[in-house]
């Protein structure tokens, strides 16, 4: 891991974002990219990509600007190379622009609290992110003052095609030494014998090599409620789940464990797409 955005809009959980983002790139000696985005109405953006300059919008740019390089003074960025940049574009596209541009390899957001995420700020942006980013996506909701990933908790069905995301999984928790804990969730309407379950999730885990790690199964009345609860039953440090990136109306009908586990967990989530 080399490089490290977070996309801000200056709130207060956007700064713990930063906070927790500023103490991996300390751990990995990675770059941190700090991101303000200016959504301006579409006529505007056009105007500004095509090389106008409209006055109002250069200034609030510039501003904005200053206001970054600001943060780069927070005293737990000390030692970490910090680059900024405000730019004129839509928020949730602009994300995904800056990090094929930088080869980002993880983003870390804000979002508020447990109750969901917020429409009008860092929130939606971070549920939009979260269901389609090709790079990694750490969600952070609380002020995390000492961020530790020991107990990591990764719940899946451990299906072939959660492979190759799952490799970047163990990457990150390798980071840590964390002690992996790998839950299948069981539910009435997808169930699995514990021997069936063991086997499926023995048979994924001989293909990669894992410092530590425990296998568990867990009952529960849906996917969300058993993750969660399991999660709070070990005390977990982080959550780590992947996700479809399911679009329009796939999305609407299918839904999207990830999204929700984001809106109602309180701890830290990172989502890998498959």
């Amino acid at each position: 891991m080399k490089r490290i955005l977070v996309p801000t809009d200056f709130s207060e959980h956007a700064n713990y974002a930063m906070n927790v983002a500023a103490q991996i790139a300390k751990k990995t000696n990675s770059d941190l990219y700090l991101l303000n985005l200016l959504d301006l109405p579409t006529h505007m953006n056009d105007a500004v990509s095509s090389g106008v300059n409209i006055p109002e919008v250069m200034l609030f740019l510039k501003k904005t600007q200053e206001k970054l390089d600001l943060l780069k003074e927070n005293g737990e960025l000390d030692g970490i190379h910090v680059v900024t940049e405000a730019r004129s574009e839509k928020a949730f596209e602009g994300i995904a622009t800056y990090s094929k541009e930088h080869n980002i390899d993880l983003i870390v957001m804000g979002s508020h609290g447990a109750s969901g995420f917020d429409n009008n700020t860092i929130g939606s942006i971070t549920e939009k992110t979260v269901r389609t980013s090709d790079v990694p996506v750490l969600v952070v909701k609380n002020d995390t003052p000492n961020f530790k990933a020991d107990n990591f908790v990764f719940a899946s069905d451990f299906s072939a095609e959660i492979k190759k995301p799952f490799q970047k999984l163990v990457d990150f928790a390798n980071i840590f030494d964390a002690d992996l804990n790998l839950v299948m969730i069981n539910t009435p309407n997808s169930f699995r014998s514990t021997t069936e379950a063991e086997k499926v999730m023995n048979d994924f885990i001989r293909d990669f090599t894992i410092s530590r790690h425990s296998l568990h199964i867990y009952n529960d009345y849906n996917v969300e409620k058993g993750i969660l609860n399991y999660a709070n039953k070990v005390d977990a440090d982080v959550i780590g789940v992947c996700t479809h990136g399911r679009t329009g109306f796939s999305h609407f009908f299918n839904g999207s464990i990830s999204e929700d586990l984001v809106s109602h967990a309180a701890r830290p989530v990172i989502t890998f797409k498959i």
